[in-house]
């Protein structure tokens, strides 16, 4: 909750692939509270009554992915949302001329976006892709995997046009999109 607070405000990519680790840490720990507690609440070094907060959010949350029976595969809602705010932004950058950085980049990734899009669901959006990547090489890291050489290109290409789209999204949610 209180990681998730923060990356939201400064790096909207950052929240969704930390959203997403959480929907699989509820699911890992088979959406069991008491288990969340012991695990994962427990281990902050909070007091007493920002640890309550923090369960309560959990608590949310499991309630929600029941909700939405999205208990084994998915994604919650809220984070859905982020991924059609997004998808709506990259669709305004690239028709806008004052964002010709963003274009540049976008035309850079396109080709890995593709192939991606080839390997996966095809029903994912373009960024849904890149992000689902970000998350499958963040998977890939954490278990110390290796990545291939093509892979650590595709990587540094996506992780800087969302990083770049991300920038335009807090710019965007301060200041609005024609100013940013």
């Amino acid at each position: 909750m209180l990681t998730a607070r923060g990356k939201k405000k400064e790096n909207i990519v950052e929240y969704l692939l930390y959203m997403w680790l959480i929907e699989d840490q509820i699911r890992a720990l088979n959406l069991e509270i008491e288990a969340i507690q012991q695990h994962i609440i427990d281990a902050y070094e909070q007091p007493d009554s920002v640890k309550q907060e923090i369960r309560e959010w959990y608590e949310s949350l499991i309630e929600m992915m029941r909700m939405e029976q999205v208990q084994t595969n998915g994604h919650l809602q809220l984070n859905t949302n982020v991924i059609t705010e997004l998808n709506e932004l990259h669709q305004q950058l690239l028709a806008m001329p004052q964002a010709s950085l963003y274009n540049m980049q976008y035309h850079q990734v396109l080709p890995f976006i593709v192939e991606l899009r080839a390997k996966g669901p095809k029903e994912s959006g373009e960024i849904e892709t890149c992000i689902t990547f970000l998350y499958g090489v963040w998977m890939l890291k954490s278990q110390q995997k290796p990545l291939s050489p093509e892979t650590e290109q595709a990587l540094e290409k996506i992780s800087g046009f969302l990083r770049t789209l991300a920038v335009y999204y807090k710019k965007m949610a301060e200041e609005g999109l024609e100013e940013a």
